[in-house]
């Protein structure tokens, strides 16, 4: 049976680094975009892609609206 996981540690040690948070904060912004310019809107299922898989480029060219699948399908593979 495997360990139950440690939220609090992975905030303090991952979440928190404030390069983190300005990841994070630019993934919202681009929501926020995308819920202003009405292409999507709460709870519909569809996600902001970067095209270029770089959170900071908010460029209206480099987002897109894809399906959740399709985002998580689509990252690159981790070594």
């Amino acid at each position: 049976m495997s360990k139950p996981r440690d939220y609090k540690k992975e905030y303090r040690d991952y979440h928190a680094k404030p390069e983190q948070r300005k990841r994070r904060s630019n993934r919202n912004k681009a929501r926020r975009y995308a819920v202003k310019k009405g292409l999507v809107k709460k709870g519909d299922g569809k996600e902001v892609d970067h095209k270029n898989y770089n959170a900071n480029d908010n460029s209206p060219s480099n987002l897109r609206i894809v399906s959740k699948k399709a985002n998580r399908t689509k990252q690159p593979k981790r070594s």
